[in-house]
């Protein structure tokens, strides 16, 4: 722009100097020339105000692209210091995934000792048992001893055994105290684990380190079954929440007039919950036999049916309620409660339900016999088509509700998959049918202090 000017200015100058002398005698034609000599100065005056606008223009075009680079150097520093945040995390991260690898080898190990440790403590109260029973008996003859030299024999073999009976309880003792041992490893072990998983909630690690460690978690709340030395046995979640277990988790209970066998106890801040049925992804195939729902299947962890024979054997000891939850594909979770009475095998665990409460219609019958039928034993009255029937459950009438049935990863489209029992439903009886994502049955005990 100051080189247009350098060269207008010089021609609009000398123009002037010409014409100056003799302005009056100039022809016609000298006076349209000055008339364009004013022109090029309105030119000139116009393209000088256009050059201080450009310029200033390019001054505040300068400042922003000076801002602009000031805030890609902030963003660039910024990156910079994520990188190195997120590979120090990728760092802890392997670091942690050693760590509980290594603690998971730990417990396998220790768990295996404590199998062994619990054979052997077995066998040996068998071999004591069986000594104080010939004891017991060598005892009565020697009350009937007559004769001195027969006297003198008897003595001696009591004796015998008395000292082989001492020396048997002191062999107890001792694994006893490593049995004990044994559970203050896995109370530390228990502390490491919950480290990790603070560790693991706050740097958002990958979802397959979290089930690693609540897998290590809830084998560490796993207690073995050599707790009944020390203590009376575990009848149900109730007992062990009353002798101040706090954590959900797998133990093991006796049922009055039962075997021991491992449960799942849903622990809340009130009370315990003993596990009976748990559907969450259809990672488990719920259409099994007859024999299967009698003895139970699937990994307590995860999805399983505990078995008719032991949700019987719970349920004879006292009153217990029933709550069934449900979750809907809307992640809607409604419960509904019942009293309830459970037969034995003989009558096909005839089911008689009371409601007690809930938020959601009931769909089961009450105070009415629902007997337990599997597609290879139907144990009531409807004759249903094949196709319909899916997994056990206490059915009343076909395609109805079945919370055992075949599960979808997706709520059924149609009729026809309704009508053919695709799907885990609830169905009242004059009411809509609802198709479920997830189902949980859990039973609580009510009368805590009269327990036969």
């Amino acid at each position: 722009m100051n080189l247009i000017l350098f060269f207008i200015f010089p021609l609009v100058f000398s123009a002037t100097e010409k014409y100056d002398t003799g302005f009056e005698s100039f022809p016609p034609e000298s006076k349209a020339k000055f008339a364009m000599l004013d022109d090029v100065r309105i030119l000139a005056n116009g393209l000088l105000q256009l050059g201080h606008g450009l310029k200033d223009f390019v001054h505040k075009t300068k400042g922003q692209i000076n801002e602009i680079f000031q805030k890609l150097n902030v963003f660039d520093k910024s990156f910079y210091d994520l990188s190195e945040q997120t590979n120090e995390i990728r760092e802890k991260e392997e670091q942690l995934k050693e760590t509980t690898s290594k603690l998971q080898e730990n417990n396998e190990e220790l768990k295996n000792i404590s199998h062994q440790i619990h054979s052997q403590v077995e066998t040996l109260l068998q071999e004591k048992m069986q000594l104080q029973v010939k004891v017991g008996k060598l005892e009565d003859k020697l009350t009937h001893i007559t004769e001195g030299q027969n006297e003198g024999q008897e003595i001696k073999e009591i004796m015998t055994l008395k000292n082989f009976v001492e020396q048997q309880d002191l062999s107890i003792r001792h694994l006893l105290k490593v049995v004990q041992e044994q559970h203050v490893q896995l109370d530390h072990q228990n502390v490491q684990i919950k480290d990790l998983e603070d560790k693991l909630s706050i740097t958002g690690f990958s979802e397959s380190v979290k089930r690693e460690a609540a897998a290590n978690l809830s084998f560490l709340h796993t207690r073995n079954s050599t707790d009944d030395i020390q203590q009376n046995e575990n009848r149900d979640c109730s007992d062990i929440f009353n002798r101040g277990e706090r954590s959900s988790g797998i133990y093991t209970i006796k049922p009055n007039a039962s075997v021991t066998f491992d449960v799942y106890c849903d622990i809340t801040t009130d009370n315990a919950w003993t596990i009976i049925q748990k559907r969450t992804d259809g990672s488990v195939d719920f259409n099994q036999t007859w024999d299967d729902y009698v003895k139970g299947f699937g990994e307590l962890t995860g999805e399983f049916w505990l078995g008719l024979e032991q949700i019987y054997s719970i349920s004879q000891q006292a009153e217990y309620v029933l709550r069934i939850e449900l979750q809907d594909w809307k992640e809607n979770v409604r419960f509904v409660e019942y009293m309830f009475t459970l037969g034995n095998q003989d009558t096909n665990y005839a089911l008689k339900l009371s409601q007690i409460s809930g938020n959601i219609p009931n769909a089961l019958p009450e105070k009415t016999q629902l007997f337990f039928s599997t597609s290879d034993q139907n144990s009531g009255d409807q004759k249903c088509q094949t196709e319909t029937i899916s997994g056990g459950w206490w059915n009343m009438v076909c395609a109805g509700t079945n919370l055992n049935g075949k599960y979808n990863k997706q709520r059924p489209r149609t009729k026809l998959d309704r009508r053919r029992g695709q799907g885990i439903f609830w169905k009242p009886e004059n009411g809509r049918l609802y198709s479920l994502k997830s189902t949980k049955m859990m039973l609580h005990r009510t009368d805590l202090e009269s327990f036969d």
